[in-house]
């Protein structure tokens, strides 16, 4: 393999722009050319495809965002679409991929490996929901945005004696919700994976109103409702008051962790090596600490039953 290409696609997360450097470079390193993919797999149909050096990828490693930037591409979903880009690629002479972003990015990558082109992906999302790695590129960053808001919340329903509901990303997954409202000591946390019951929320909100408690933060992961929707209910079924704070776009901005400029720069450099073998079909990720490559189908099988222990933990110290 003498040739390789980088492209970053679906929702922005920080640390991708590590994970670019990182495969640049490696590239680099090991003798290879390498490319970058501009505007996601999108930007491949339209051939925008640059060469990268290593300044190319220089003082970004702290940068949030993508410098490849990212798009969403309905065309890249048809067999027409597919095959400009295959034909692309081939243009440029580029005989490897490694796609850094989400779920339905590992799709395509998957199809694009299919008609030979080996592609090998890194999981950047902050939503932590890639099937087959404990962590994703841009949760740790997330999910300290979270808390910092949680926080700066909490002081001000302190002050005024309120209930507050946040809002926070996870349509499927609940890991940021989950995390955050226990790094947060959130009185009351709903996540995607347990269903909810609106008579228990009361009865808990209520119970500690009953022993004096003035103020509650109640985390939502919007993939249960909205906080609009979940105050409505509060007010209907039992007279809560809140208010509610969604915080929206800007958990997936920011200057990414130290942990995640660290997985992402381990990550990018491992796709580059699994590249070289002339493999492809596969995802990078972490298991218990250690750093694997494994099957690509894997992240498209619906996981098991998740483990909710910290889940039970967060009602337990909510008391």
């Amino acid at each position: 393999m003498k040739k390789i290409a980088v492209l970053t696609s679906g929702g922005d997360a920080p640390g991708m722009n590590a994970a670019v450097r990182a495969v640049v470079r490696k590239a680099i390193y090991e003798g290879l050319e390498v490319a970058g993919v501009f505007n996601g797999y999108q930007g491949l149909i339209e051939g925008k495809v640059e060469s990268l050096q290593l300044g190319s990828v220089g003082d970004i490693i702290q940068r949030g965002g993508t410098m490849l930037r990212s798009a969403r591409s309905a065309e890249f979903k048809t067999k027409d679409g597919q095959a400009k880009a295959i034909e692309q690629l081939k243009k440029n002479d580029i005989e490897g991929l490694v796609v850094i972003g989400g779920d339905g990015s590992f799709r395509g990558a998957w199809e694009l490996t299919k008609a030979g082109i080996p592609c090998v992906c890194v999981p950047a999302t902050i939503d932590n929901d890639i099937n087959g790695t404990d962590f994703t590129i841009g949760f740790d960053t997330a999910l300290n945005t979270v808390i910092d808001a949680i926080d700066k919340i909490r002081d001000t329903a302190t002050s005024h004696e309120r209930m507050f509901i946040i809002e926070v990303m996870g349509r499927d997954a609940g890991d940021l919700a989950l995390w955050s409202g226990l790094a947060g000591g959130a009185e009351t946390i709903l996540v995607p994976e347990e269903k909810y019951n609106i008579d228990t929320i009361v009865e808990r909100l209520k119970s500690g109103t009953g022993r004096g408690k003035k103020h509650s933060i109640i985390v939502v992961a919007e993939g249960v409702m909205s906080g609009s929707e979940l105050a409505s209910l509060l007010i209907e079924q039992a007279g809560i008051e809140t208010r509610v704070s969604v915080l929206g776009h800007i958990q997936r901005g920011g200057s990414p962790s130290a942990r995640d400029r660290v997985i992402a720069s381990q990550f990018g450099a491992r796709a580059v090596e699994v590249l070289m073998q002339g493999s492809g079909g596969f995802a990078i990720g972490m298991r218990n600490h250690e750093l694997i490559e494994y099957e690509l189908q894997e992240v498209f099988v619906k996981s098991e039953e998740k483990d909710m222990s910290m889940y039970e933990l967060s009602k337990e110290l909510s008391i």
